[in-house]
């Protein structure tokens, strides 16, 4: 099959350069080898002795998608030796060979892309999303897409949920996994999935963080501070594999998904799984959150990094105009001292604001927010 060039490359040199061990991590078939994970039970002790003794970096270089057991093994052997990178499947950057960075709102920075990155319509975005991000449906243009999925499911439940999860139910465990992809975008409420599976809140709340380890669900926090008083602090849900979601929920086609009940929930989950990839795979924790209060206004990310809150909202339409962006102002509060009891360090600019979406071109909506492509993010 041929080698799909990754966005995570430099980043997996730099970090072999600075610990004597490199692990990467991530889910089942994004592109890691197996043969180490394997052995690592038995491997742990050896390398932990040649480490000491050899002093020497990027000596070791392991995977592994069992996180549970790997993670523990590291933990009690490899505390501070090692420098973990975390991989997900396929980004858009990898899939179109276009350069890779982390995603910020920056009107300079997009101006800039759009002389390195093809537009691309409706259609072909359903595609991708439909198809998903496992690089072997790239790199093997005859592997069948549901024959793939159903074998990736069966294995993951087979291996990681029933040998070290400690699931009694597989079946029950897999209705679960679908009900979580037809929740994802949303805020998650532990008891309405637990009710939608017939199992108990904590035992949805247990099954979740299994999902989240396994790097298939991210949990994304809500941003809220002393100005703003009426955040609802439930995390929000974003399944990371589309195609593994349409898949589970039973799409058939690109044109059925883009026409069904979950065309706008599965493109806000592409869009954020993108910006998501794109900070991962610069080897950064993501600085996303999101914005709900009790009032119900929501935003759907917000970017906040060196002091500046940036909000970013995901909507399918070509045009979403003015109305998209009306959100935007209940940050007003953050960026007064007043707010923070007259402690100036504490107040937040809120830098540029985007609504990606399904335009043509790079857009001015006002003078502080833009229409951005989704290509182009």
């Amino acid at each position: 099959m041929a080698y799909i060039q990754r966005a995570a490359e430099d980043t997996i040199a730099r970090v072999s350069k600075m610990f004597p061990v490199l692990l990467v991590t991530g889910p089942r078939q994004v592109g890691k080898t197996t043969l180490l994970q394997k052995l690592a039970e038995e491997l742990f002790p050896y390398i932990k002795m040649n480490v000491d003794h050899a002093k020497r970096k990027g000596d070791f270089w392991l995977t592994g998608s069992q996180v549970f057991r790997l993670m523990k093994n590291v933990s009690e052997s490899l505390a501070g030796r090692v420098g973990i990178v975390n991989l997900l499947g396929l980004s858009d950057a990898e899939i179109y060979q276009t350069p890779s960075e982390p995603f910020t709102t920056d009107t300079n920075r997009l101006l800039r892309r759009l002389s390195v990155t093809k537009p691309r319509g409706l259609n072909e975005i359903y595609q991708r999303i439909f198809k998903g991000s496992m690089p072997e449906l790239y790199a093997d243009e005859a592997v069948d897409w549901e024959t793939y999925y159903r074998s990736y499911t069966d294995t993951y439940l087979q291996r990681d949920i029933r040998d070290l999860a400690q699931v009694a139910d597989e079946m029950q465990f897999y209705n679960f996994m679908t009900i979580v992809a037809a929740h994802t975008s949303k805020p998650v409420v532990y008891e309405q999935l637990a009710s939608a599976a017939g199992i108990s809140a904590p035992t949805a709340k247990k099954w979740l963080s299994i999902l989240v380890s396994s790097h298939l669900v991210a949990l994304i926090q809500p941003y809220y501070n002393n100005a703003l008083k009426r955040v609802v602090k439930m995390p929000l849900l974003h399944f990371l594999d589309t195609g593994l979601a349409a898949y589970l929920l039973k799409w058939g086609n690109p044109q059925a998904l883009e026409k069904g009940a979950m065309s706008g929930a599965i493109f806000e989950s592409y869009v954020f799984s993108e910006i998501y990839k794109s900070y991962l795979n610069a080897g950064k924790e993501p600085p996303i959150f999101y914005y709900r209060d009790k009032d119900q206004k929501e935003i759907d990310l917000l970017i906040y990094q060196n002091g500046v809150l940036s909000p970013v909202e995901i909507k399918k339409a070509a045009s979403p105009g003015k109305a998209a962006v009306k959100n935007f102002q209940v940050l007003d509060p953050v960026r007064t001292a007043e707010a923070f009891g007259g402690l100036e360090t504490l107040k937040v600019e809120i830098g540029t604001g985007s609504v990606v979406c399904m335009a043509a071109d790079l857009l001015p909506i006002d003078e502080k927010n833009w229409c951005v492509p989704v290509w182009l993010i």
